[in-house]
């Protein structure tokens, strides 16, 4: 595996922290900006809504830039939100900060993944994909707790502090360790890289990323009270499991790496699969210990992991140009914002249950979409089983 697509998980390690930092802290940053807990919830919303529709123009913008030069321009625009996000004197501030972390953090994800395509051979590129993807698993298993720990020992200030110098580390690593590479796979200009999205089967393999993810976020977003209300632990044991949860999703996602290039759509059929098992499991059996944990570290193996499949499906159905990159991530970003939005607004009519429900209708949506891939896939197999059985016929008459 090429060392740049180690140094590309790192840049993505540093802005997934960035990302997920405002979750943790959301308390400390409200008495310090002197405002509610609801408004800093806001700030993780327009985050979202930032990556989704403005990471794609930004990723427009850097088109006819060289990508090793796009991604040091994304790490500085990131960089400056993050300080003026832990310079902020209030909530005026501090919002158009995280909008425009928002916005780098996507296009940054879209041009590090083109990147990676580049670097490593189509047979491969589902396992670099994965190694790419740590940077999100660890983000998620260490960059988040780690935050939020010194935000909690030395102010929510520090946390962004930290965050900005490790932008700048995977900034200065990505100077040394990624090559100098052209425009984009296969052209660069705009028009080109809308040409992709003119392919129907790029939208219906885009929604299918989107059901995954909301299937995953549905349950996700709302562990915390599920275990704690429903399950019965404790607050302080909570933290332990979602770090058990955030380990699963690493192993996961090594896993579905491995799997990807062959198997692209049979990995993304069996993780939905088994997804609305653990998910219906997990809402059948809340109430009792065992069971319920082992679904959670279900959702943690076969949910996010999926990522490497996805990626390599997209790139495959469309191509591995940033903008296509940044649009899926955009996709992406919405299967976050259905499962955690949605799953909140069933939680007051039907309970603490209903979000692993929502997740296991989504996850059944997102096989249907799977279904014309699946059957598109079967007249090529059965030529290829056809052709192997001539071939063996004709070996044993000769």
């Amino acid at each position: 595996m090429p060392r740049a697509v180690y140094v590309l998980a790192a840049g993505i390690f540093a802005l997934v922290t960035g990302e997920f930092v405002v979750a943790g802290l959301m308390p400390q940053m409200a008495e310090g900006l002197g405002v509610t807990v609801p408004e800093i919830g806001y700030l993780i919303t327009a985050f979202a809504v930032a990556m989704a529709v403005g990471g794609p123009l930004l990723t427009v913008a850097v088109l006819r830039m060289r990508q090793k030069q796009a991604l040091i321009l994304l790490f500085a625009v990131s960089l400056t939100g993050t300080v003026m996000a832990a310079a902020a004197p209030g909530y005026g501030v501090m919002l158009p900060a995280r909008v425009i972390s928002g916005v780098a953090s996507q296009a940054f994800f879209g041009v590090a993944l083109s990147i990676c395509a580049q670097l490593t051979r189509p047979e491969v590129r589902g396992r670099a994909m994965a190694v790419a993807m740590n940077g999100l698993m660890l983000g998620t298993l260490l960059g988040m707790p780690l935050a939020t720990l010194i935000g909690e020992r030395l102010g929510w200030r520090a946390a962004f502090w930290t965050i900005a110098a490790l932008t700048v580390a995977a900034a200065l690593c990505t100077l040394a360790g990624v090559p100098r590479l052209t425009r984009s796979e296969g052209g660069g200009s705009v028009r080109e890289e809308l040409g992709a999205f003119r392919n129907p089967k790029l939208w219906l393999t885009l929604s299918t990323s989107t059901f995954i993810i909301g299937a995953t976020f549905a349950a996700f977003s709302y562990f915390n009270p599920i275990l704690t209300e429903v399950t019965g632990f404790a607050h302080g044991t909570v933290p332990l499991l979602l770090i058990g949860y955030g380990a699963a999703t690493v192993v996961g996602n090594s896993v579905v790496g491995r799997l990807a290039d062959r198997h692209t759509v049979g990995v993304q059929v069996a993780g939905l699969a088994l997804n609305l098992l653990f998910l219906a499991g997990f809402a059948l059996f809340a109430h009792l210990t065992v069971p319920a944990v082992v679904c959670m570290l279900g959702i943690g193996l076969v949910g996010v992991t999926m990522n490497p499949a996805m990626a390599t499906r997209v790139q495959r159905t469309g191509n591995a140009r940033p903008l296509v990159n940044t649009v899926h991530s955009s996709f992406i970003t919405l299967g976050v914002t259905i499962g955690s939005w949605v799953g909140g607004m069933v939680i007051g009519p039907f309970g603490l249950r209903a979000p692993l429900w929502l997740g296991a209708a989504l996850a059944l949506i997102g096989l249907a979409t799977l279904v014309p891939a699946l059957l598109a896939d079967r007249p090529a197999r059965n030529g290829h089983l056809a052709q192997n059985a001539e071939l063996a016929t004709e070996s044993v008459h000769a």
